[in-house]
C-alpha cells in the first residue's frame, strides 16, 4: 500500500497545551485578541490563529476506498504522496484516483502514524474530524510503542460516501469494521478503541458487535448515556446558538477558541479545518444572525459565546458583496433522528464488553446509575482529568495521554518509550 510518510526531521516540536481562558466581561474580552509579551518589554502581540498542517501530528494521511464489484466488495486505498495521486488494489497500482468514481461507494479519510505495536483506532465527536486527535497522537506515540488509525466519520471531514446521512450507529460501527479491514486485512493488529462522545458510543457497538477480530481494550471518552440523553432536547438551541459561516478559517479558529468549544490553541489551530469548509457566497447573500445561547444550554454543552464577538463576525460576512467562506461541513441538526440511538443503551453495553475497559471523564457529576455501580464493581477504570472542556482530548492531550498510556502498560498491551519509563511510570521501574 502506498502511503505518504513525512520525515521525523521535518516535522516541529509541539508546542504544550494553552487552555483558554473564558473571559465574561468586555474588559476581559481584550485578552482574547492581544497576549502579553515579556520578551517586547510588555508590548502586547496579535494571537496567531493561522491553521497548521496535519503532517505535523501525523505521519500519513491515507483515503481509504470502499467499492463494490460484480459480484464482491473491493478496497482501494488512495494515498497522498507529493502531488500525485495513486490508487493500490491487491499491492499493484491501478487507475488514478479520480477514474474511479463510478466503482467508489465509499472514500474514508485516515491519519496514520506508528509501525509497531497495537493498533488506536480513535474515532471523534460529532461535528469534529479525526484532525481533532492530533496533538494527542504526537503526545501519544511519544509515550508508548503503538500505531494509530484516525478516521473521519461518514458525513464529517473529508470522507466521501453514498447516504451520508445514515448516521446510525450500525453503519457507522461496520463502516470503523470495514475501514479497518481494508486498511490492514482480515487480521488486523491488536485494537484498542477509543472514542470521544459519539465517537465513543460507536466504539462501544463495534466493540459489542464484536465487528473486529481483535480487540484488546476499549476507551470511552466522555460519553455517558444518563448525561447525554438529558442534554438532547437542547441540542437544537445549542446548534442554532453557533455562527453559520466564518470569512476565514483563522477567523473559525478564532471563534472556537474565543467562545470555548475547544480550549487549547494549538489542538484548534489543526481540528478546525475538518470541521468547515470553503464555499462561495454571491452578491445578496449574507451569513443568518447568531442567536444567543441561553444560560442552561450553554452550561450543559461546556461552551461559552461572547455574543458581541460572533455577531461582529457575522455583520462582516453579511456585508461582502462576493467572497468566499467557509461554514460547517455537516449539518448535525438534520441527524436529530439518530441522537437517542447513539447514547440509549450505551452505559450497560459498554459494561457487557468483555474487554479491559477505561472511562475518561470531564466531571465525576457525569456518570449515571449503571456506570457508578459497574465502577463501585471494578467493571471497568476511570479517571476524572483536571478541569477542561467537553472536548477533553483536545484541551488536555498530555493528560489524556497519560491516562491512556498507563492503562496500555498496566495491561501489557504495550511497551513505554524508554525516555518515559522511568519518569512518567514509577510502577514500571
Amino acid at each position: 500500500m502506498a502511503s505518504e510518510r513525512s520525515s521525523a526531521e521535518s516535522r516541529s516540536s509541539h508546542l504544550s497545551s494553552d487552555p483558554s481562558i473564558i473571559a465574561t466581561d468586555a474588559s476581559a474580552n481584550s485578552m482574547w485578541e492581544e497576549s502579553f509579551d515579556t520578551e517586547n518589554h510588555g508590548v502586547s502581540t496579535k494571537r496567531d490563529y493561522s491553521p497548521v498542517s496535519w503532517s505535523e501530528y501525523f505521519e500519513m494521511m491515507d483515503d481509504v476506498v470502499i467499492g463494490s464489484g460484480e459480484t464482491k466488495d473491493i478496497s482501494f486505498t488512495h494515498s497522498r504522496i507529493r502531488d500525485h495521486s495513486l490508487c493500490v488494489y491487491n499491492n499493484r497500482c491501478v487507475y488514478d484516483y479520480y477514474s474511479l468514481t463510478e466503482v467508489c461507494v465509499h472514500v474514508f479519510r485516515v491519519y496514520k502514524s506508528g509501525q509497531d505495536g497495537p493498533l488506536l483506532v480513535l474515532l471523534h465527536g460529532g461535528g469534529h474530524s479525526a484532525l481533532s486527535w492530533a496533538v494527542f497522537t504526537a503526545a501519544m506515540t511519544s509515550r508508548v510503542t503503538c500505531r494509530v488509525l484516525a478516521m473521519d466519520l461518514r458525513g464529517h471531514g473529508a470522507t466521501q460516501v453514498r447516504h451520508a446521512d445514515d448516521l446510525s450507529t450500525q453503519t457507522m460501527s461496520r463502516d470503523v469494521a470495514n475501514v479497518v479491514r481494508a486498511t490492514y486485512g482480515e487480521i488486523p493488529p491488536p485494537i484498542i478503541l477509543v472514542g470521544h462522545n459519539v465517537g465513543g458510543a460507536i466504539a462501544v457497538h463495534a466493540a459489542g458487535g464484536a465487528l473486529l477480530p481483535s480487540v484488546l481494550g476499549l476507551v470511552a471518552i466522555d460519553v455517558v448515556e444518563g448525561s447525554a440523553m438529558e442534554v438532547l432536547h437542547s441540542m437544537q438551541n445549542f446548534l442554532k446558538g453557533r455562527p453559520k459561516s466564518f470569512k476565514s478559517i483563522d477567523h473559525a479558529i478564532e471563534w472556537s477558541v474565543k467562545s470555548g468549544q475547544i480550549r487549547n490553541l494549538e489542538s484548534a489551530k489543526v481540528s478546525m479545518v475538518g470541521q468547515v469548509r470553503r464555499c462561495e457566497v454571491e452578491e445578496g447573500d449574507s451569513a443568518e444572525p447568531v442567536s444567543p445561547v441561553t444560560e442552561s444550554v450553554a452550561e450543559g454543552h461546556e461552551e461559552f459565546y461572547d455574543l458581541n464577538y460572533v455577531t461582529d463576525k457575522a455583520e462582516s460576512i453579511a456585508s461582502a458583496e462576493s467572497c468566499s467562506v467557509y461554514s460547517w461541513r455537516i449539518d448535525l441538526s438534520k441527524a436529530e433522528k439518530y441522537w437517542d440511538g447513539w447514547f440509549r443503551g450505551i452505559s450497560n453495553l459498554f459494561l457487557s464488553c468483555n474487554v479491559p475497559k477505561l472511562l475518561l471523564l470531564a466531571g465525576i457529576d457525569r456518570l449515571d446509575r449503571d456506570l457508578t455501580i459497574g465502577q463501585m464493581q471494578g467493571k471497568f477504570m476511570m479517571q476524572v482529568l483536571p478541569p477542561c472542556g467537553h472536548a477533553v482530548h483536545e484541551d488536555i492531550p498530555d493528560k489524556v495521554a497519560d491516562a491512556l498510556a498507563s492503562f496500555i502498560i498496566r495491561h501489557k498491551f504495550a511497551e513505554a518509550r524508554s525516555e518515559t519509563k522511568s519518569s512518567s511510570y514509577p510502577f514500571m521501574r
